[in-house]
C-alpha cells in the first residue's frame, strides 16, 4: 500500500472466491457475508445497524484493552543457566554458561516482593519460572512453589532434562502449568536444534516426561519453528496426539539474535505447514474422543471473535512487556519480557533495590508501551492491526528499528484470512477444549 494514512471506519477484503468480509479494524467489529451478495452499502441493514449501535461501546473496549489492562504475570528466571545449548536461543551463550543464579533467600524475597505487589489485587496472579533453565534449581522452587501455592497460579517451562518421575506428581497436585519444549519428532532434527551439553538433546527426556504427564491438562509443548522442522508440523501435531497432549504452542523462531535469522522459515513455507498442522489438528480433535489445540491459533481466533479474551499478549498493540507482565532475571533485572535479557536499556531497576511498582513507571517500560501499531507505517493500515499487533518489539529492536512490521508480516496475514475461513465454515468448535467452548457466549447476536 502506498497510502500510509491511517483509515477510520468499516474495510472489506476477499476471504476466497466465496466469504468476504467487512471490517472495523479499530475495535474488530466485522460481518463474514458471501461474495456475491455483497454490494453498496458494505454491511447488510441489519449488520450495519448492529454496528452503529455497538461502535463507540466496542472502541472503548478495546481502548481499554490495549491501554488499560493490568499487570497480571511474572517471568522469574531463577538461573540464567542452561544444561542445553540451543541454537536460536535468545539468550546469548556467555549468559546461559556463566550467568548469575539465585539461592534460597534471594528467591524466597523475590516472591515475597511479588505477592507484597498484588496484595489489593481481586485475582490471583500468576507466576512462571521460566530462563534458561529452571529446574537446575528446582529444589529452590519447588519449595517456593509449595510455600506460596495459596497466593500465585505457577507455570514451569523447562526442556525436560532434569524432570524425574516424582516431580511431575509434585507438579500435578500443586496444579501448575508446565510447558515442555519439543521441536520435532524426529530425534535428530529435535536433538540438533536443542542439543544438550553432554552430546545428545533433549528429546528422549521430554517425549519421557510428556508420558509421564499421561494427559494432564495443565501440560502444553512448545515447539519452535525453523527451517529444519516446519515441513514436519502436522507429524508433529499428530505424534503429540497420541500422547495425549492436549495443547501445544507452534512459535515461529524468535531472531532477536543474529544466530537466530539463518534459521528463519520462509514465510510462504510456514504457512503451508502451519495452517496444515491446524487442519490436522482439527481432524484429530473431530474423529478422536482427544482434543489437541494449537494455542497460538487458537488466540488468533479469540483476537477476532473475542478480541479482549484473548489471553497470548504478544498478539496486541502495546505487546504485553512490561504492561501485562514482566520478568525478573537471575541478577534481579526487571525487564519487560525475557526477549530483552541480551539488550541493553530495558532494565525498569533490580528488584532486590526497589519494587515492581517502579519498574513499571520507568522509562524502560514506558518505551515498550510506547510501541504501538499507530507510530508503524504499514501496520496502521492494516485491517488486522488490533488483531496481529506485528510482534516483536524486543525482536524488531534488535534488527535496528522497533516500529517497523514483524518478520512474519505475510505470515499472520494469511493466517488471520485462513482464521477468518475457519470462523465462516463454523469450525471453531475445533479449535478449542469444551471446557474453553463452555465459557463463550454471544454478546451481540442477530435473531
Amino acid at each position: 500500500m502506498t497510502d500510509t494514512k491511517k483509515k477510520k471506519g468499516l474495510s472489506s477484503f476477499n476471504i476466497d472466491n466465496n466469504w468476504k468480509v467487512v471490517i472495523d479494524p479499530d475495535n474488530v467489529f466485522w460481518g463474514i457475508i458471501l461474495s456475491k451478495s455483497i454490494s453498496a452499502p458494505l454491511l447488510p441493514g441489519e449488520v450495519a445497524s448492529l454496528y452503529k449501535k455497538v461502535k463507540t461501546k466496542l472502541n472503548k473496549e478495546m481502548k481499554d484493552f490495549r491501554f488499560g489492562s493490568n499487570l497480571s504475570a511474572v517471568y522469574v528466571n531463577p538461573t540464567d543457566r542452561c544444561n542445553a545449548n540451543c541454537s536460536y536461543c535468545y539468550i546469548p551463550p556467555a549468559i546461559r554458561k556463566n550467568g548469575n543464579q539465585m539461592n534460597k533467600e534471594q528467591l524466597n524475597l523475590v516472591m515475597e516482593k511479588i505477592d507484597n505487589h498484588f496484595k489489593n489485587s481481586s485475582k490471583r496472579p500468576v507466576v512462571v519460572f521460566h530462563a534458561s533453565e529452571p529446574l537446575l534449581v528446582k529444589d529452590i522452587i519447588f519449595e517456593a512453589m509449595d510455600k506460596f501455592k495459596k497466593q500465585f497460579y505457577f507455570g514451569l517451562q523447562t526442556n525436560a532434562l532434569l524432570l524425574e518421575e516424582t516431580d511431575v506428581g509434585f507438579l500435578k497436585n500443586h496444579r501448575v502449568g508446565v510447558g515442555i519444549s519439543l521441536d520435532s519428532l524426529d530425534p535428530d532434527i529435535n536433538d540438533r536444534q536443542r542439543p544438550y551439553k553432554k552430546g545428545n538433546g533433549n528429546f528422549a527426556k521430554a517425549v519421557e516426561a510428556i508420558e509421564w504427564f499421561n494427559g494432564y491438562e495443565g501440560l502444553n509443548v512448545i515447539t519452535t519453528i525453523t527451517k529444519h522442522n516446519v515441513m514436519q508440523l502436522p507429524d508433529l501435531v499428530e505424534f503429540l496426539h497420541t500422547k495425549k497432549v492436549g495443547c501445544v504452542l507452534l512459535n515461529p523462531v524468535r531472531v532477536t539474535q543474529k544466530t537466530a535469522l539463518k534459521l528463519k522459515p520462509d514465510q510462504k513455507v510456514l504457512t503451508k505447514y502451519f495452517i496444515n498442522a491446524v487442519e490436522k489438528a482439527m481432524e484429530l480433535s473431530k474423529n478422536s474422543r482427544h482434543i489437541i489445540t494449537i494455542a497460538n491459533f487458537a488466540n488468533i481466533i479469540l483476537g477476532i471473535i473475542a478480541p479482549t479474551g484473548r489471553r497470548l499478549m504478544c498478539d496486541i498493540s502495546p505487546c504485553g512487556g512490561g504492561r501485562c507482565f514482566l520478568c525478573i532475571t537471575a541478577k534481579g533485572d526487571m525487564i519487560p519480557c525475557g526477549e530483552f535479557i541480551s539488550l541493553n536499556g530495558f532494565s525498569g531497576g533490580n528488584i532486590f533495590d526497589t519494587t515492581i511498582a517502579h519498574a513499571m513507571r520507568s522509562e524502560p517500560f514506558k518505551k515498550i508501551r510506547s510501541r504501538i501499531i499507530e507510530n508503524i507505517s504499514e501496520c496502521k493500515v492494516c485491517d488486522f492491526r488490533n488483531i496481529c499487533g506485528s510482534p516483536c518489539p524486543a525482536e524488531l529492536y534488535s534488527l535496528g528499528n522497533m516500529n517497523q512490521p514483524s518478520v512474519f508480516c505475510k505470515f499472520y496475514e494469511e493466517i488471520i484470512k485462513y482464521a477468518f475461513k475457519l470462523i465462516a465454515e463454523d469450525k471453531v468448535k475445533y479449535l478449542f477444549r469444551k471446557k474453553s467452548l463452555e465459557h463463550f457466549e454471544y454478546a451481540y447476536k442477530l435473531k
